[in-house]
């Protein structure tokens, strides 16, 4: 039996010293041009209801890339995110994405590919049959989560364009639309948010192109309608609302380490022995309905998924390439 005390939020997991500490550096950042803007953000005090019907997204589980891990609850996983296009405390996205509109939608697949095309979503969700799998989500603040996703394997669609010989990273870009994203109104990262995996990470059968999760389409405030999801990697790697995708011969500039190239490296794999300049790496509270009395883990190099992509790094020095 799980032991949930319903007065304790999952806001109160993460240790306040590192939830404030990144929080106050972000908003330093912020200061200056962000001020103009800040009237209306805090006077903002009608909260968007994201209850949009709940779409059934079927798939089919995938045992061999699932854990039988508890997995964190809907309510936790939809309500403690990041995802600062719409504002900077866990709980903004869910407050906030509401607005955010998801149909009609396009991605664009381009660069250094054969066959660059422009998919919609109805496109993208007929490309490959839709597979459920239950992946560990680890946060760069020493959080995680056990989720369902549900996807297909993103190598389906690089297959799709044909990649260039030359092509040896993917950049992925999200929505930035100032109308839809009231988070972009802080100068804390430089918008859009960029991030990129190197080719064969890419094509490695865990990257997951996600739609769903927990069996429905995703919401709004994880990334709807179209996101990454990279399980060995920092979430932050995971991109949401995606736009674009760009193959490219060089290593693309990332937000988080064009912001902070000292704190977030362009690989981020979850490494234990790689502290974050400011704490600890070693271990993780992981959010599954025990709040605080949940016993920290020791967090797993890879998150746990080093049979699967250990290889990938052989001969690299994983400290300098964090």
């Amino acid at each position: 039996m799980i032991f949930k005390d319903p007065r304790i939020h999952p806001s109160q997991i993460t240790p306040r010293a590192i939830v404030e500490n990144r929080r106050q550096w972000l908003k330093t950042i912020a200061l200056g041009s962000a001020a103009v803007g800040m009237g209306s953000w805090l006077e903002r005090d009608v909260f968007a209801k994201t209850a949009a019907p709940r779409e059934k997204l079927p798939s089919k589980l995938n045992e061999q890339y699932s854990t039988r891990e508890t997995q964190t609850s809907y309510e936790d996983a939809t309500t403690y995110n990041n995802f600062y296009e719409f504002g900077m405390d866990k709980d903004d996205p869910a407050k906030f994405a509401d607005r955010l509109q998801t149909r009609p939608w396009t991605v664009s697949i381009e660069g250094m590919v054969k066959k660059p095309v422009t998919l919609d979503i109805d496109a993208l969700l007929k490309l490959a049959p839709m597979e459920e799998r239950v992946y560990r989500l680890r946060c760069v603040e020493g959080w995680s989560m056990v989720i369902p996703w549900n996807g297909y394997a993103l190598s389906h669609l690089l297959n799709r364009v044909e990649p260039l010989g030359s092509a040896k990273y993917v950049e992925f870009i999200s929505l930035a639309d100032p109308k839809q994203m009231p988070g972009l109104k802080r100068p804390v990262l430089d918008w859009p948010y960029r991030e990129g995996l190197r080719m064969d990470e890419a094509m490695n059968p865990l990257t997951l192109l996600t739609f769903g999760m927990y069996g429905e389409l995703l919401p709004k405030q994880n990334g709807a309608p179209i996101r990454l999801i990279v399980p060995w990697k920092y979430g932050f790697k995971s991109s949401k609302s995606l736009v674009t995708i760009r193959l490219t011969e060089k290593q693309p500039l990332t937000s988080w380490s064009a912001s902070a190239p000292r704190e977030y490296g362009f690989y981020s794999n979850v490494n234990p022995a790689v502290s974050h300049p400011r704490w600890s790496q070693a271990t993780e509270r992981r959010i599954d309905g025990r709040g605080i009395f949940a016993p920290k883990i020791k967090t797993e190099p890879f998150n746990g998924y080093g049979e699967y992509v250990a290889k990938l790094y052989a001969g690299m020095d994983l400290r300098k390439f964090y």
